[in-house]
């Protein structure tokens, strides 16, 4: 026979374990630091004007 288990301990340690498996999936997603977001910022702003700058321009559309 097998022992008997406290339904509310057992519900508890599953929404515990759910919400933890939650969290690290949050941290993979969004756990970024500020110097890591600031950087790709730059880089993007860098290549966004890098393009604008090689940009042929139309002399009629001036």
């Amino acid at each position: 026979m097998t022992t008997p288990i406290n339904l509310n301990k057992a519900r508890k340690a599953k929404a515990k374990a759910e919400k933890g498996q939650k969290a690290k999936e949050n941290r993979a997603k969004y756990g970024r630091t500020k110097a890591g977001k600031d950087l790709e910022k730059a880089r993007a702003e860098k290549l966004a004007n890098l393009t604008e700058a090689h940009r042929l321009r139309d002399k009629s559309q001036d």
